[in-house]
Parts: structure tokens; C-alpha cells; sequence
């Protein structure tokens, strides 16, 4: 069965034949040749840099929900066999939804052939927490305190249905952020521990490209750098620890505001009109959100004329961690604006979001 199952995964024979033949073999022979090719599968991808909720994303936009299932599963046992753990695989693993009912055999089989298939086609990718059984680096820590002040402060401007509000309490989540950015940096100059490092942060559909496009704005106007990976569905941002949180709250948080507005005033009917409208309405978002920040940073920075230098050097620094990560990156063509009314839209929602 080992040779049905390696042979249907490479493509040497169809996958319903090689369905067939599983499901009329003895089902102990079956069974025990899938788990074999599922766990060599898994061990492969958590291994060569897949974190249980990227690995477990990826799979999910196949929507086929017992294919996700799986991922659950198996990070659950891969996380099991080893001692080592780093605390941050272990959170991930835990936080993935539950599995549902277990499916009847015919379709189990189906579903462990498919996601075979699927685990195939996907590359190694650059490690970026220590997987299982490894030593795990904890020396990136974050400021608990801070950044709960900043969730606290997004969630109020998530809530509102009043946009100077959700202004208000926008601005002063990044005039957080970007003041614990400025302490962060001074006080840890010259530091040899301190480096910058590297985080995936997904991008969903629909409109991938636009919203990659947002994340970057706020990236940058954060002292960041980000490359997108289109058809693994996640962007990999580069920057200091601090930073990278910052960026990750508020750039969750603007989607969330952005979508509400989007909503608010598109278009009532016309499908084309309404897709449209939506794709220029997030690409001017994420301009004028990325003028809005970086006028907000370059305002902090001001106020700290002996930063600059340090600054720099950072700068250089998070440019060669993503070098060294991608020496080979492409410029990605800008969207098309195919409506004014969208774009228009975008910017104004972006101002309400206005962040000093």
C-alpha cells in the first residue's frame, strides 16, 4: 500500500484509481501507509519552517474543512513527541479550532489522499521559531503591558460607529507604538542581543494583493519591511521586535475599520461596480494610511534629534536580515484604480482613521 500511496501523491497514477485501490485493500495495510506518508509529510513541513498556523491557514483556503482538521491533529501530536517545545509552537498549536466529527472511512481516505497531494506542493520556507526539538530563542520579548493598551485602545476604535472616535482612539495607539519604538531603540543601542528578526503574518482573500499593499504602508511608516508571498497566502515582515508587534495590532485593526467603512459605502447593486469598487477603495486606504503614519513617526522621531544614527543603523540591519531571507525579491506591479468613486471612498475612510 505504501507504493499505491507514494505513487498517487508523485502523479504516476490517477488519484481516483489510486482511491480505488485503497479503499477494496485490507483497511489495517491502508491505514497504517497513510499515517506513515501523513506524519513523514508533516515532519517534513514543521521542520523546514511551518508554524501549525500557517501551515494550518494554507490548507484551510483549499476549503475543505476536514483537510484542516488534520493540520489540528497533527501539530497536537508532532508538539507531543518532544520535550523541547518552543512556548510559542505550543500556543499556536493549542489556539488552532478544534477538530470536528470524525468523517467515515471512504471519505477519511479521500480526505488523507487529498491532503497528501496538497502537503506535497508546498516548499520549505525560512525558520522562524525553533520547531519542536529544537533549542528554542526567547530572546525577542515584547512589552505585555504596552501592547494590551494598544488592543485596548484598537478595540475602542473598532467598536465606535462615530470616526472621530475611532480616530481618536487610532492616533493614540499609534503615538503608543511608535513612542515604545523610540524607547525600545535607545535603550537597547549597541546591544549585541538585540536584532532585528522576522514574523509571517497572513493576508486572506479576497483582494490579497490590496491588502499586502496595507500591511506594507504600515510596515514602513514603522521602520519595517515586508515581502509578500502571493501564493502561499502570508507576508513575511521584517523589523525589531517591538516594531513588528506594532505593526501586526494596527494593521489588524485598520482592516477591521477599513471593511466597515468599505461596507458602509459601496455601492448599492452592480457586481463588477461593486468589486470595483472595493479594489480601489483598499488601495487608497493604504496610501493615505501609509502618508497618515509616516507624518505620525517622522513627528516622534523630531522630537529625538540624537536618534537618527541609531535609527540608521537599524534600518541597515533589518535591510540585510531580508536579504540574507530573500536575495531574490520582485517589485509587484501596483492594482489597477477602476473606480474614482472607491478611491475616493478609500482616502476619506483613511483620514477618519487618521493617525498622528
Amino acid at each position: 500500500m505504501e507504493d499505491v500511496v507514494r505513487e498517487v501523491v508523485s502523479g504516476a497514477i490517477g488519484y481516483e484509481a489510486g482511491l480505488d485501490a485503497l479503499t477494496v485493500a485490507p483497511a489495517g495495510e491502508v491505514d497504517a501507509a497513510l499515517s506513515a506518508a501523513l506524519r513523514d509529510a508533516f515532519d517534513r513541513l514543521f521542520q523546514g519552517g511551518w508554524q501549525p498556523s500557517e501551515l494550518y491557514r494554507v490548507i484551510a483556503r483549499l476549503g475543505d474543512p476536514l483537510k484542516a482538521d488534520m493540520v489540528t491533529a497533527a501539530a497536537l501530536s508532532y508538539a507531543g513527541r518532544f520535550t523541547e517545545v518552543d512556548p510559542r509552537w505550543t500556543s499556536q498549536a493549542a489556539s488552532l479550532p478544534a477538530p470536528g466529527r470524525r468523517p467515515d472511512r471512504i471519505t477519511l481516505l479521500d480526505v488523507s489522499l487529498g491532503l497528501l497531494t496538497s502537503l506535497r506542493q508546498l516548499p520549505p520556507i525560512e525558520v522562524l521559531i525553533p520547531p519542536p526539538g529544537t533549542v528554542s530563542d526567547l530572546s525577542h520579548k515584547s512589552d505585555n503591558r504596552m501592547l494590551d493598551r494598544v488592543r485596548a485602545l484598537l478595540a475602542k476604535a473598532e467598536a465606535t460607529d462615530f470616526p472621530a472616535e475611532a480616530e481618536a482612539y487610532s492616533a493614540k495607539a499609534q503615538e503608543l507604538i511608535a513612542r515604545h519604538s523610540i524607547e525600545e531603540a535607545l535603550t537597547t543601542a549597541g546591544r549585541a542581543e538585540v536584532v532585528p528578526f522576522a514574523r509571517r503574518i497572513g493576508v486572506d482573500h479576497p483582494y490579497e494583493s490590496e491588502k499586502a499593499s496595507l500591511l506594507d504602508a504600515v510596515a514602513r511608516a514603522n521602520h519595517c519591511h515586508t515581502v509578500w508571498s502571493p501564493e502561499l497566502g502570508f507576508s513575511t515582515i521584517f523589523g525589531y521586535d517591538a516594531d513588528i508587534d506594532g505593526v501586526e495590532l494596527l494593521y489588524t485593526s485598520l482592516l477591521v475599520q477599513a471593511n466597515r467603512a468599505m461596507a458602509r459605502d459601496e455601492p448599492a447593486k452592480g457586481k463588477a461596480r461593486i468589486k470595483a469598487f472595493r479594489r480601489s477603495f483598499l488601495v487608497a486606504y493604504g496610501v493615505r494610511i501609509g502618508e497618515r503614519l509616516s507624518q505620525a513617526t517622522r513627528h516622534e522621531i523630531e522630537q529625538h534629534s540624537d536618534l537618527l544614527p541609531v535609527l540608521r543603523n537599524r534600518e541597515i540591519q533589518v535591510r540585510e536580515v531580508m536579504r540574507k531571507a530573500f536575495p531574490r525579491t520582485v517589485r509587484a506591479r501596483g492594482s489597477r484604480i477602476d473606480s474614482l468613486e472607491g478611491w475616493e471612498s478609500g482616502r476619506a475612510a483613511a483620514d477618519e482613521a487618521q493617525l498622528r
